[in-house]
């Protein structure tokens, strides 16, 4: 009967020596999944807020002169730094699951302008934008992290009734939920990269034809040199009569207008063409080589007039009435 009662008072010392311990692996615990968490909240901030003073400076230099897509742009940078603040200041698991969907949503905006094109506007492939669109890939990859990452052991969870499910959800962990969150971070930088890969980094220049016909229109009470098709043509502050310095990405924005030059009714100057550094031609008015913007979506607009962008101002070319 005694060593019966020993090897039970053993078991019992035992299973309290479990119990007792149970706390102690919480507090080990605790330490190392709260700095877990303080560093994806800093990062996922830091890259959400990153995205948006990359829009901000597209926005500042050029975007913010392209109906609609230049307020979206701004209700973009404007949402981006209110979420990535609330994020820092508090580590919510509900606004973290905002910042990643709002990085995953301007992503998606993105690849469709590239794509098929946004309110009229399509994308070309900049620097800036591949840079935007790895952070945001990025960006929601922590954020997604942080919202589904396990909760603190020992602490308590919201109620799961009424509003507070999703948070009740958010705070109990999702079994896989990591997984999810590296493939579909994975899927994205892969349809990132395909599109990127096979968007131009140019437009294609404005031609009629095999002729580069010159009109007049009047917009906005001035008038303007167009082409062919009634869009607005400029000039560029930094370019010289003899050598356009718009190259590489710059003529996605403004694509030069090239063929074989003539002058429609009412223009009047000198109209002639200059060898670009890429071997073709582009036609010039009065010493200046002519561009389209790709802001205009549509006859009769002049939104790159005054346009700091592309590391100089444009202009609308005026013709005297």
């Amino acid at each position: 009967m005694e060593a019966g009662h020993d090897s039970a008072g053993s078991h019992d010392y035992a299973a309290f020596d479990e119990y007792a311990a149970q706390p102690r692996r919480w507090l080990s615990a605790w330490p190392s999944r709260r700095l877990q968490r303080l560093g994806l909240r800093l990062a996922g901030a830091g890259l959400l807020a990153a995205t948006g003073a990359i829009h901000l400076d597209l926005y500042m230099n050029g975007y913010r002169s392209i109906p609609t897509i230049g307020g979206l742009f701004l209700l973009q940078v404007s949402a981006v730094f209110c979420v990535a603040g609330a994020v820092l200041v508090s580590g919510s698991r509900l606004l973290a699951a905002v910042g990643a969907g709002l990085a995953l949503a301007t992503l998606g905006a993105y690849l469709q302008s590239v794509w098929i094109g946004l309110f009229g506007f399509k994308e070309v492939r900049s620097t800036a934008g591949i840079a935007a669109g790895v952070v945001e890939v990025a960006a929601f990859a922590v954020l997604a992290g942080l919202a589904v990452a396990p909760a603190t052991p020992g602490r308590q969870a919201w109620p799961a009734s009424g509003g507070r499910r999703l948070l009740a959800w958010l705070e109990a962990g999702t079994p896989g939920a990591g997984r999810i969150v590296v493939g579909v971070s994975v899927a994205a930088l892969v349809v990132f990269g395909v599109s990127v890969a096979r968007t131009s980094g140019r437009a294609p220049a404005t031609v009629s034809g095999s002729r580069a016909v010159l009109r007049t229109a009047r917009i906005g009470g001035v008038t303007v040199l167009t082409n062919a098709n009634g869009f607005t043509l400029y000039w560029f502050a930094r370019d010289t009569p003899n050598r356009s310095n718009c190259n590489g990405v710059c003529v996605g924005y403004w694509p030069p207008v090239s063929g074989t030059p003539s002058a429609g009714p009412g223009v009047a100057g000198t109209i002639g063409s200059i060898r670009r550094s890429d071997g073709t031609s582009q036609v010039t008015y009065d010493g200046h080589p002519l561009y389209t913007y790709v802001g205009d979506t549509a006859p009769g607009q002049a939104f790159g007039n005054n346009v700091n962008l592309n590391g100089g101002l444009w202009h609308e070319v005026t013709v005297p009435s």
